[in-house]
């Protein structure tokens, strides 16, 4: 076992903020283009994709909060222009379509898995495909059918239309993809016609083993502060003795280093390449000058930085839970709180709430934790933060109906 780095949990914690984009903002004049948003989402290796609008949907909202000047409809320009692929990475993501021979083995294990829900609906199965043929790209809508099933979501009664579950499963198999949305709409198409021929190539030819090793890495890449208890670890089905060894292998071959966060028990890694830009971290960063009062950003609940809640924990001294599947009664701050990151530091919850039909934008909770202190600074900090946040949603002002601070 090699000798593990210390460090400090400080250090750690922004070193993890930079290389996620989290740690500075860059005052450009002229707001992102998509080529800046395909960058961004190439250095974060995937951005996660969630249906839920209570505000802006996670995926803009993550984007936004690493870019000022964001609009969603850069999002979508890269997907229609097959810049981007959806698939499932961390869960849904949208994901550089470069990496699309990695996830062969998912889509194995997927179709392997799915084959007696394929078998069942194979006549729907079919006429979905030859019209995507014909027709394609399509929306689900376009798609007739009287026939009701249990889809993905469907409790007890079957209520999902048999061709709309046909795509769903076409989709996770990887035989059809989204090529298009137009806001909650998706449009379906072949994936062998509308991925570029080089990377469909690639992609029938690659070996499962090392589009596996390579997946690995881009998991490890999009995380970079990483330990083996993850059962998302490498994006595939691994076994707590498989991640263990994974990385055990790694470190022998000196491509992982281990780290000792000073006051954290659980065994963290990083990459070896990544070591010199920590030990720079590491020179300016101490826990006693941490502040509350640098640059202010809302992260939605599924942000990059957020996929593992002990790692928040760990790092931040701040316990998360996304609390939209929560029975109301049970909730502690709302169904979309989302932490606020002031420079380093998370610092509390705000859950926000879109009116989109009247254009309102209301706080239902501003909450900051009980170690800190609601400066003059920080009020205005948060104040031009929400009037940030508003502008983004399309609105010229918000209103908080709770504030109140942690004690």
């Amino acid at each position: 076992m090699a000798t593990p780095f210390t460090v400090s949990r400080r250090a750690v914690r922004r070193f993890l903020l930079d290389v996620q984009g989290l740690l500075s903002v860059e005052n450009k004049k002229e707001p992102p283009t998509a080529d800046n948003v395909l960058e961004m989402i190439k250095k974060l290796e995937c951005v996660q994709l969630d249906p839920v609008s209570v505000v802006e949907r996670n995926q803009h909202l993550v984007l936004a909060a690493r870019m000022p000047g964001y609009q969603p409809t850069l999002l979508h320009k890269l997907l229609q222009q097959g810049k981007l692929f959806e698939y499932l990475a961390n869960a849904a993501c949208a994901i550089p379509i470069e990496d699309y021979p990695l996830f062969k083995p998912t889509r194995e294990r997927i179709g392997q898995q799915l084959q007696p829900r394929l078998d069942e609906l194979a006549p729907v199965i079919e006429q979905v495909l030859k019209r995507l043929e014909v027709d394609g790209p399509l929306p689900s809508r376009t798609f007739d059918s009287n026939q009701r099933v249990h889809g993905y979501w469907d409790n007890q009664l079957p209520k999902t239309k048999d061709t709309s579950l046909a795509l769903n499963l076409l989709v996770d198999t990887g035989t059809i993809r989204v090529v298009r949305r137009e806001g909650s709409e998706r449009f379906f198409d072949l994936s062998r016609r509308t991925v570029p021929q080089q990377i469909w190539q690639e992609a029938e030819t690659i070996d499962t083993v090392d589009a596996r090793e390579q997946l690995l890495q881009k998991y490890l890449c999009a995380y970079r502060v990483f330990d083996p208890g993850d059962p998302r670890f490498g994006w595939s089905k691994m076994s707590a003795s498989q991640r263990r060894q994974a990385i055990q292998e790694r470190v022998q071959k000196g491509s992982v280093i281990p780290l000792q966060i000073e006051g954290i028990r659980r065994n963290y890694f990083i990459l070896a390449s990544d070591l010199d830009r920590l030990q720079t971290h590491a020179q300016i960063a101490s826990d006693h000058d941490a502040s509350a009062e640098g640059p202010i950003r809302f992260l939605p609940p599924l942000d990059n930085l957020l996929w593992r809640r002990e790692r928040v924990e760990d790092l931040f001294g701040f316990s998360y839970k996304w609390e939209i599947y929560v029975p109301r009664a049970k909730r502690r701050y709302g169904p979309y709180a989302m932490p606020i990151l002031a420079d380093d530091r998370l610092i509390g919850r705000i859950d926000p709430q879109m009116d989109r039909k009247n254009g309102v934008l209301t706080i239902r909770l501003l909450q900051v934790e009980p170690d800190i202190r609601l400066t003059p600074r920080l009020r205005q900090n948060l104040d031009d933060a929400l009037q940030s946040f508003a502008r983004f949603h399309g609105v010229d002002s918000f209103k908080v109906e709770m504030q109140k601070s942690k004690h």
